[in-house]
């Protein structure tokens, strides 16, 4: 029978001269501590308790035998008198039942502490927010994906980086970021990323020594993680000098921008920043005495609209501008067919490399993680609406059918649209279907895709959220009214809720879910990485007149060049053409391969 069991059968009684661990007799079955306090030895099979199972019972010392009820003389043991005597539980101790029938307490177990313990692994998050076992374990890597953004930041300090001064180890200021404490952290988490993107170290490692961006002053504004990381520093290892802000407010890792300020580079970016924040950030890369940026590395188009709207006489001197988003390459052509386009753009989204890859590859595997982190939604047999059946589409719908759920396409292109019905979905408008679907998902790159309307008409319990690079497919400001209450459930989960008590469930606030709610996998971000860092060289190292004011596909070579970097990896071995195959095809039999007009 079970400690507990015995004393809710015993008569109320009064523990009366129980002795404390400083006048215990020789041989009591409580042996006293060094700090006073006394460590109860129970045999688990006599006493019902766990002490043997437990990593944290003190083991025994040798020559003592195990971890039970010593034999003691029960005349030496304290006599009990009757008075009121709660359950031990209720005040976290435990019971003796001695020999005589009398009840002794014990005090609680003591933990052992090691020398070497630097975490608490038993200590629950004392904030809102749900922290990602995935990632690291360390403080820092918690913080950056548990934050509440807009509302609320995990971080004990809720003091804006705007407000503190901080500088790294060298004395240097110039950044502004969450906190610089956390560079140990972000280093590791770089050198991780070093080892899935082994293209951009072997390009780090044949042209270190060439230099070929030499006297290259870059500006950028991208996502700022642990990848984007490894690019900065191979662009440094290269030559250039490099100010980054990031294109999404919340898709930074405050270690890893920690670990790239610590390392010299002028970073202005911390996760979960105001609109406000996030313009002024782009601006402190750009604007600043005694440096003028030659190359614009961007995602999203913002910090070229930013420097086209503000500082129109920096394009004098900017040899080109590096583009890798949908949206941000639309803004370009949108500028060169207006002729307000004033220097050479390189549009690296619709390269085949980044494509294919980033966008269809990546979003295939980051669409089911970004869902499941924040939603722990079971994905089989749900009913799910994907807009847009472009690449990011094409992969977000391969992953959700493979899960067992039932996908829907809606399309504007009667091309992709076929291509959605010969993989085996239904086209539909999303106002057929809106009523009965679980999860509703833009990949669209427009805007207003999913207005109040169709928000109004969803069923309760809705997911919505957005794979495109923009936050205007979902009208998300149609929501911030005041009959419409908002509840924040955990970190980028939002829940809007109507008058008659309807809910759905807000990812990011509309913004790109995989980078705002999850990760992305680091080998695919490797082949675009790779892909920027040439199409930079491309355009700082082209002669005079060979790109004019307009936008450009990166090479068909160099597309070819970063997917060979990679290959490696898989230990794959490419077939070479003999001369008379060359001849026959009419190639080179080095590449490239392929026309220009060739669709993969």
């Amino acid at each position: 029978m079970s400690v507990q069991v015995v004393a809710a059968k015993m008569a109320e009684v009064e523990l009366k001269d129980v002795p404390t661990g400083k006048d215990l007799p020789a041989g009591s079955p409580i042996t006293p501590t060094s700090e006073g306090k006394s460590l109860g030895r129970n045999d688990p099979h006599e006493a019902g308790s766990s002490a043997a199972a437990s990593p944290t019972a003190e083991p025994s010392k040798a020559g003592e035998g195990s971890l039970g009820l010593l034999n003691t003389n029960p005349a030496k043991m304290p006599q009990a008198s009757a008075l009121k005597r709660t359950d031990p539980q209720l005040n976290g101790g435990e019971a003796f039942i001695n020999r005589d029938g009398t009840v002794a307490e014990a005090p609680r177990m003591k933990k052992i502490q090691f020398a070497d313990q630097k975490q608490e692994f038993t200590k629950r998050p004392s904030k809102i927010g749900r922290r990602s076992l995935s990632r690291s374990i360390s403080q820092s890597s918690t913080d950056s994906y548990s934050s509440a953004a807009s509302y609320t930041d995990s971080s004990d300090d809720e003091t804006s980086p705007r407000d503190k001064q901080q500088k790294n180890s060298k004395g240097n200021g110039d950044f502004c970021i969450k906190n610089i404490k956390q560079a140990d952290f972000g280093r590791r988490e770089i050198e991780i990323a070093e080892q899935e993107m082994p293209a951009l170290m072997a390009l780090r490692k044949r042209a270190q020594g060439e230099k070929p961006l030499a006297g290259a002053k870059v500006v950028g504004c991208t996502h700022i993680t642990a990848q984007t990381a490894v690019l900065m520093e191979t662009l440094s290892a290269l030559g250039a000098q490099c100010r980054w802000a990031a294109c999404n407010i919340y898709s930074t890792q405050n270690e890893v921008a920690a670990a790239l300020a610590e390392g010299g580079f002028s970073v202005f970016a911390w996760k979960g920043e105001s609109e406000d924040d996030f313009w002024w950030c782009i601006d402190r890369c750009v604007n600043v005495e005694g440096w003028q940026p030659n190359m614009i590395l961007d995602d999203g188009g913002d910090l070229t609209h930013w420097i086209y709207k503000k500082y129109p006489n920096m394009f004098k001197k900017i040899k080109g501008i590096v583009e890798e988003s949908v949206t941000g390459v639309h803004r370009l052509y949108q500028l060169s067919k207006a002729g307000k386009l004033c220097v050479p753009a390189m549009n690296v989204n619709d390269s085949v490399t980044k494509q294919k890859f980033d966008n269809l590859y990546c979003c295939r595997e980051s669409i089911l993680d970004g869902l499941k982190r924040t939603t722990d939604v079971m994905f089989g047999g749900k009913q799910v609406v994907v807009c847009g059946y472009g690449e990011v589409g094409k992969g977000c719908c391969a992953a959700l059918k493979a899960m067992g759920s039932i996908v829907y396409v809606t399309e504007i292109d009667p091309i992709c649209a076929l291509q959605a019905c010969m993989d085996g979905f239904r086209l539909v408008k999303l106002n057929e279907v809106i009523r009965q679907v679980d999860i509703v998902i833009t990949c669209t790159g427009n805007k207003n895709v999913v207005v109040r309307e169709y928000l109004d008409r969803m069923k309760n319990g809705c997911i919505v959220c957005n794979m495109g690079h923009s936050n205007t497919e979902i009208d998300v400001a149609s929501l911030r009214t005041p009959e419409l209450t908002w509840e924040r459930v955990r970190s980028q989960v939002d829940h809007v809720i109507w008058p008659d008590g309807k809910r759905i469930v807000l990812l990011a606030e509309g913004r790109l879910l995989n980078l705002s709610c999850s990760t992305v996998p680091t080998f695919v971000l490797s082949i675009t990485a790779t892909t920027q860092a040439l199409a930079l060289i491309e355009l700082y190292n082209a002669p005079e007149g060979r790109y004019k004011q307009d936008v450009y596909l990166l090479p068909k070579k160099m597309d070819e060049y970063v997917a060979s970097l990679h290959l490696p990896t898989f230990d794959a071995h490419l077939t070479e053409l003999s001369d008379e195959q060359a001849k026959y095809l009419g190639l080179n039999k080095n590449g490239p391969f392929k026309p220009n007009y060739y669709r993969y």
